[in-house]
């Protein structure tokens, strides 16, 4: 028995160490956060807008999306020009191009 009751005085003066221990640590945090020490994770306060200002970014918000309504597009992607259409004689120059580039590589080729 003498084995478990020296067991148990080890642990109670351990026990008591690791409480002097955190009551050290305590008053050096209480120390640090007097001088003006924050503790990490703690977040800064929101900032607070005026009923005012709300107001006017939901005007703002409102008048944008009337805009965007109004032309039929959306936000994402707005209304896009629209391309011209390629006149025949445009299209018979890119084919004869294209038919004259054709000749020239062949020709390489042959070669």
């Amino acid at each position: 028995m003498s084995t478990v009751n020296q067991t148990i005085r080890e642990l109670q003066i351990q026990r008591n160490r690791g409480q002097r221990e955190l009551e050290k640590l305590s008053l050096a945090i209480k120390a640090l956060e007097q001088l003006g020490g924050s503790v990490a994770g703690e977040t800064k306060p929101k900032r607070k807008l005026s009923a005012a200002a709300r107001a006017r970014i939901a005007a703002f918000q409102r008048a944008r999306w009337a805009k965007i309504k109004k032309s039929g597009g959306s936000a994402a992607q707005p209304v896009a020009k629209q391309k011209g259409k390629l006149s025949a004689a445009g299209r018979a120059n890119i084919v004869a191009a294209q038919k004259a580039r054709w000749a020239k590589i062949k020709a390489q080729t042959k070669k």
